[in-house]
C-alpha cells in the first residue's frame, strides 16, 4: 500500500510564471526520460522480481521517482498559475492573451488550454504518455543496464533544463533531482555488478568463434581503430567480404525444406509470375513521358486504330 505525505521530497520557490519554461518542464512529466516513465519501470520490475535485495531496491527507488513526478508537476503547476488565472478570468484581449501563452515559438497555448495549466502525462511536445516508454524484459542482467541507460538519459534532460532557465528556485529543484538520477545510477550498478557472473545478459553462452569478432561494415575515409575493435579485444574482420560473410561456414545463401505439396504450389505460383527478360514492353511512363527526362526512354504516343475498310455493294444501289 502506499502513503501519500503532503510534504514535497524537495522544496520547491518559483519566482514567476513561465508557460514556456512550463511546458519544457513536461519532459521530465510525461515524456520518455521522465519520471512516471521511471516510476512504471522499476514498479513493474520489482513485482516480477524474485531475488529479496534487489526488490526492495527497485520498490524504494520506484516509489522515490513518484515523490520526483510530484515536484517537476508542482513545478509545472506553479509556472502556469498566473497564465492559469489570466486564461480562466478572461482578463486580457485574446489575441494578447494567446501571443503571451503561445511566448517565443513554444507550444505552451496548447497546455493552457487543453488541460488549464495542470501538468499533463504529456512530453513537451504534446505527445502522449505512453507504456511503451517502459522497455522491462524481465531479466535482471538487462534490466538493470536498461536502468542505468535511462538514469543516465535522466539526468542529461535535467542538465539542459536547467541551462535554460534562469529562475533561481526551479534550478535548485532540477539540481537536485538531477543529483538524485546519479544516485540511482550507482545503486542500479552496484546491483547489477553484485551478480556474478552478469555477463553475457540471460543463460545462454554465445558462440565462441564469433563473441569476440568485429566486422568493419563501413569501410573508407574515416576507418578508426580503437579498444573498441582492437586485435587486443577482437579478431577484425576487414577488407574482402569473404572474410565476413557467410560467416558460419556455408555458402552465405538461405534454404527452406518443403513438403512435396508445398513444392508442388511454390512451384505453380513461380510459374504464374514469371517475368520474361526476353521482352521489352510498352509502359505508362513511355506513354506519358515528359520531354528531357529519361534519356534512354524513348516517349512513344499512341496512334488512333484505323476505320475498318466498308464491304463492297456489289453494284447494288443506295437506298434513297
Amino acid at each position: 500500500m502506499f502513503a501519500h505525505n503532503k510534504r514535497l521530497q524537495y522544496s520547491v520557490h518559483v519566482s514567476e510564471s513561465n508557460p514556456a519554461l512550463a511546458n519544457l518542464m513536461l519532459e521530465q512529466f510525461g515524456g520518455p526520460q521522465g519520471e512516471l516513465a521511471a516510476a512504471m519501470r522499476y514498479f513493474t520490475q520489482a513485482l516480477a522480481e524474485d531475488d529479496p535485495g534487489r526488490k526492495d531496491m527497485l520498490l524504494d527507488i520506484a516509489t522515490e521517482e513518484l515523490s520526483h513526478l510530484e515536484v517537476i508537476g508542482t513545478i509545472v503547476a506553479m509556472l502556469n498559475k498566473g497564465a492559469k488565472g489570466r486564461l480562466a478570468e478572461a482578463v486580457e484581449e485574446e489575441a494578447e492573451l494567446f501571443r503571451s501563452l503561445q511566448g517565443a515559438g513554444n507550444d505552451s497555448h496548447v497546455t493552457q488550454v487543453l488541460y488549464g495549466g495542470g501538468p499533463a502525462l504529456t512530453n513537451s511536445g504534446g505527445q502522449l504518455w505512453t507504456a511503451g516508454y517502459i522497455d522491462s524484459i524481465g531479466e535482471p542482467t538487462a534490466d538493470l543496464r536498461s536502468n542505468i541507460a535511462a538514469e543516465a538519459r535522466a539526468k542529461i534532460v535535467y542538465e539542459r533544463l536547467i541551462n535554460v532557465t534562469s529562475d533561481p528556485g526551479v534550478k535548485e529543484a532540477l539540481g537536485f533531482l538531477m543529483t538524485r538520477e546519479m544516485a540511482h545510477q550507482k545503486s542500479f550498478e552496484k546491483a547489477l555488478y553484485a551478480m556474478e557472473p552478469n555477463f553475457p545478459p540471460g543463460k545462454l553462452a554465445g558462440m565462441p568463434e564469433f563473441e569476440e569478432m568485429y566486422v568493419n561494415t563501413s569501410q573508407g575515409e574515416g576507418d578508426m581503430r580503437g579498444p573498441w575493435n582492437s586485435d587486443e579485444n577482437f579478431r577484425y574482420a576487414d577488407g574482402d567480404p569473404a572474410t565476413f560473410v557467410a560467416a558460419g561456414g556455408g555458402d552465405g545463401m538461405s534454404s527452406v525444406k518443403l513438403g512435396r505439396k508445398e513444392k508442388s504450389v511454390v512451384a505453380a505460383m513461380a510459374e504464374r509470375t514469371v517475368s520474361n527478360p526476353a521482352v521489352n514492353p510498352l509502359t505508362g511512363i513511355e506513354l506519358g513521358k515528359a520531354e528531357g527526362t529519361m534519356a534512354k526512354t524513348a516517349a512513344v504516343k499512341q496512334q488512333a486504330p484505323e476505320a475498318p475498310a466498308q464491304p463492297a455493294t456489289r453494284g447494288r444501289k443506295p437506298r434513297k
